[in-house]
């Protein structure tokens, strides 16, 4: 089966449905590296955060292991039967964290204007309670959906409060937290802390505009740590994988 141009309509699942089935069907022997995420990209037509969705679940299913600086390798041809799945309903991390910035950013701009001292006051207690799991080397999840629901809140809209919190609890999802397996880190959530507290300090401060700025700021930062490209394996190993087994050229008519 070619690999074909991705439709857009929930692009990771389109393009994990190909490599898989290449994989099923042995064009890639199990120990063999895929093609790197920036050469897939380019043959599918599509964005190198929608291949890295697709590989995520690719590894979440069992098929393929990440290894940063090597790139990935097939570990199986068949599901594993204690593989987690991936719901049918879950979106992808990208899509998600677009979602949440169109309306989260526009929520903290009208949380300036009606947040009351109490509400700030829950704010910085959300991030006091992200820097202690930081500091216990937990990902602080518990602070940070706080922060999140707290200026939805302070925004005074019921049903955009419960769609903030829904958007926010996508990151349970199996695909989610596979990124934050490879992505998420003391380091990573530190900065988030700081951004976080930009969009407080402009709440509190009452300036709309720049609280809209400083959330979009955050959710955008969030998105460029989770499409952080991976280390890439080295030329010299590259060059071996691309005139060995992997690309399989005559197995596999790939798009330009």
């Amino acid at each position: 089966m070619p690999l074909q141009a991705a439709e857009p309509r929930r692009l990771y699942r389109h393009i994990a449905a190909q490599l898989r089935t290449l994989i099923q069907r042995g064009d890639y022997a199990v120990g063999t590296r895929l093609p790197a995420e920036r050469e897939l990209a380019s043959r599918l037509e599509v964005s190198r955060p929608s291949v890295r969705e697709a590989l995520i679940a690719l590894e979440v299913e069992g098929f393929v292991e990440v290894r940063p600086g090597s790139g990935i390798h097939v570990i199986a041809h068949k599901r594993a039967p204690s593989a987690r799945r991936i719901a049918a309903s879950a979106f992808g991390p990208f899509e998600v964290i677009r979602a949440r910035q169109l309306i989260e950013s526009e929520l903290a701009a009208v949380a300036a204007k009606r947040a009351d001292k109490a509400q700030v006051a829950a704010l910085r207690e959300a991030i006091v309670t992200m820097k202690n799991d930081i500091a216990a080397d937990i990902a602080p999840i518990r602070g940070d959906r706080l922060f999140h629901i707290g200026i939805a809140a302070a925004a005074d809209n019921g049903p955009l409060l419960r769609t903030v919190g829904e958007l926010f609890d996508e990151r349970h999802n199996a695909l989610f937290e596979q990124f934050g397996q490879h992505f998420e880190n003391g380091r990573s959530w530190r900065k988030a802390v700081l951004e976080h507290q930009a969009v407080i300090t402009a709440i509190s401060n009452g300036d709309a505009g720049a609280a809209r700025l400083a959330m979009h700021a955050h959710l955008q930062h969030s998105q460029d740590r989770l499409a952080r490209a991976w280390p890439q394996p080295s030329a010299a190993r590259g060059a071996r994988s691309r005139a060995g087994v992997v690309l399989k050229p005559d197995r596999m008519d790939i798009a330009p």
